[in-house]
Protein backbone atom coordinates (compact mmCIF):
# COMPACT_ATOMS: atom_id res chain seq x y z
CA UNK A 1 0.00 0.00 0.00
CA UNK A 2 1.23 3.54 -1.10
CA UNK A 3 1.30 6.51 0.63
CA UNK A 4 -1.00 8.08 -1.67
CA UNK A 5 -3.83 5.32 -1.18
CA UNK A 6 -3.56 5.37 2.26
CA UNK A 7 -4.69 9.04 2.75
CA UNK A 8 -7.29 9.03 0.04
CA UNK A 9 -10.06 11.13 1.14
CA UNK A 10 -13.59 11.97 0.35
CA UNK A 11 -15.79 14.60 1.99
CA UNK A 12 -18.68 13.54 1.09
CA UNK A 13 -17.33 9.97 3.39
CA UNK A 14 -17.57 12.84 6.87
CA UNK A 15 -20.64 12.34 8.88
CA UNK A 16 -20.86 16.37 10.44
CA UNK A 17 -24.32 15.62 12.37
CA UNK A 18 -22.40 16.00 15.57
CA UNK A 19 -21.69 19.70 14.64
CA UNK A 20 -25.36 21.05 13.77
CA UNK A 21 -26.99 22.74 16.45
CA UNK A 22 -30.55 22.27 17.13
CA UNK A 23 -33.50 22.91 19.62
CA UNK A 24 -32.34 23.28 22.89
CA UNK A 25 -28.58 23.06 22.22
CA UNK A 26 -29.02 26.37 20.30
CA UNK A 27 -31.07 27.47 22.86
CA UNK A 28 -28.17 26.98 25.60
CA UNK A 29 -25.77 28.34 23.64
CA UNK A 30 -27.96 31.54 22.94
CA UNK A 31 -28.80 31.76 27.06
CA UNK A 32 -24.55 30.88 27.66
CA UNK A 33 -23.30 33.94 25.52
CA UNK A 34 -26.19 36.02 27.14
CA UNK A 35 -25.41 35.23 30.69
CA UNK A 36 -21.35 35.76 30.00
CA UNK A 37 -22.22 39.34 28.40
CA UNK A 38 -24.39 39.98 31.76
CA UNK A 39 -21.68 39.16 33.84
CA UNK A 40 -18.94 41.49 32.00
CA UNK A 41 -21.38 43.94 31.66
CA UNK A 42 -22.25 43.70 35.81
CA UNK A 43 -17.97 43.49 36.11
CA UNK A 44 -17.46 46.58 34.14
CA UNK A 45 -20.42 48.67 36.12
CA UNK A 46 -19.22 47.42 39.74
CA UNK A 47 -14.84 48.10 38.73
CA UNK A 48 -16.52 51.92 37.19
CA UNK A 49 -18.18 52.11 40.38
CA UNK A 50 -15.37 52.11 42.76
CA UNK A 51 -13.73 54.03 40.66
CA UNK A 52 -15.28 57.10 40.41
CA UNK A 53 -16.33 56.20 44.35
CA UNK A 54 -12.27 56.12 44.88
CA UNK A 55 -11.77 59.67 42.91
CA UNK A 56 -14.66 61.47 44.67
CA UNK A 57 -12.91 60.30 48.05
CA UNK A 58 -9.84 61.85 46.59
CA UNK A 59 -11.61 64.73 45.51
CA UNK A 60 -12.99 64.90 48.77
CA UNK A 61 -9.77 65.04 50.82
CA UNK A 62 -7.84 67.48 48.88
CA UNK A 63 -10.36 70.09 48.83
CA UNK A 64 -10.81 69.71 52.68
CA UNK A 65 -7.23 70.25 52.95
CA UNK A 66 -6.95 73.27 50.73
CA UNK A 67 -9.77 74.67 52.81
CA UNK A 68 -7.50 74.31 55.84
CA UNK A 69 -5.42 77.21 55.12
CA UNK A 70 -5.94 81.19 56.19
CA UNK A 71 -7.83 83.57 54.43
CA UNK A 72 -6.64 86.18 52.76
CA UNK A 73 -7.10 89.22 54.96
CA UNK A 74 -5.67 87.37 57.41
CA UNK A 75 -1.84 86.59 55.33
CA UNK A 76 -2.08 90.10 54.55
CA UNK A 77 -2.03 90.87 58.12
CA UNK A 78 1.18 89.08 59.15
CA UNK A 79 4.30 91.16 59.89
CA UNK A 80 6.34 92.28 57.41
CA UNK A 81 10.20 92.93 58.53
CA UNK A 82 13.38 93.81 57.25
CA UNK A 83 15.92 90.69 57.85
CA UNK A 84 18.47 90.71 60.07
CA UNK A 85 21.40 88.06 60.79
CA UNK A 86 21.59 87.17 64.39
CA UNK A 87 25.66 87.31 63.56
CA UNK A 88 27.87 87.49 60.55
CA UNK A 89 27.94 83.74 60.66
CA UNK A 90 24.23 83.55 60.64
CA UNK A 91 23.05 82.18 57.32
CA UNK A 92 19.23 81.94 57.63
CA UNK A 93 17.41 80.53 54.67
CA UNK A 94 13.37 80.22 54.15
CA UNK A 95 12.64 76.76 54.56
CA UNK A 96 9.64 76.87 52.16
CA UNK A 97 12.19 77.80 49.15
CA UNK A 98 15.53 77.43 50.45
CA UNK A 99 16.63 80.05 49.81
CA UNK A 100 19.14 82.31 51.94
CA UNK A 101 17.89 85.28 53.73
CA UNK A 102 19.79 88.33 52.96
CA UNK A 103 20.31 91.50 55.29
CA UNK A 104 18.10 93.73 54.37
CA UNK A 105 15.41 91.79 52.51
CA UNK A 106 12.08 92.21 53.46
CA UNK A 107 10.42 88.89 55.44
CA UNK A 108 7.28 88.23 56.71
CA UNK A 109 7.04 87.03 60.39
CA UNK A 110 4.77 84.25 61.91
CA UNK A 111 3.48 85.51 65.07
CA UNK A 112 3.00 82.72 67.08
CA UNK A 113 6.63 81.10 66.58
CA UNK A 114 8.49 83.94 65.23
CA UNK A 115 9.65 82.44 62.03
CA UNK A 116 11.03 84.23 58.89
CA UNK A 117 9.90 83.57 55.51
CA UNK A 118 9.65 85.04 52.14
CA UNK A 119 6.29 86.91 52.10
CA UNK A 120 5.65 85.34 48.54
CA UNK A 121 6.86 81.97 49.46
CA UNK A 122 4.99 81.85 52.50
CA UNK A 123 1.80 83.64 51.71
CA UNK A 124 1.46 80.81 48.92
CA UNK A 125 1.89 77.91 51.92
CA UNK A 126 -0.63 79.73 54.39
CA UNK A 127 -3.22 79.52 51.47
CA UNK A 128 -3.44 75.69 52.26
CA UNK A 129 -2.12 75.03 55.45
CA UNK A 130 -3.07 77.13 58.77
CA UNK A 131 0.73 76.31 60.65
CA UNK A 132 4.12 77.22 60.29
CA UNK A 133 6.26 75.23 57.60
CA UNK A 134 9.17 75.38 59.75
CA UNK A 135 7.63 73.81 63.33
CA UNK A 136 4.47 73.78 62.17
CA UNK A 137 3.02 75.79 64.95
CA UNK A 138 -0.84 76.31 64.46
CA UNK A 139 -1.76 79.34 63.51
CA UNK A 140 -5.58 79.12 64.27
CA UNK A 141 -5.79 80.81 67.83
CA UNK A 142 -3.84 83.77 65.95
CA UNK A 143 -5.75 83.28 63.08
CA UNK A 144 -8.71 85.02 65.09
CA UNK A 145 -6.48 87.54 66.84
CA UNK A 146 -4.93 88.92 63.91
CA UNK A 147 -8.69 89.44 62.01
CA UNK A 148 -9.37 91.66 64.91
Amino acid sequence: MTASQMFHWHYGEFDDKNLQIHGRSLHALFLFILTAILFFALIYFCVRWACQSYSDRQNNTTSQLSMSGLDANTIKSLPIESHQARSSTDESQCSICLANLVNGEKVKVLPSCKHAFHPDCVDLWLSGQSSCPLCRASLGEDHEELSN
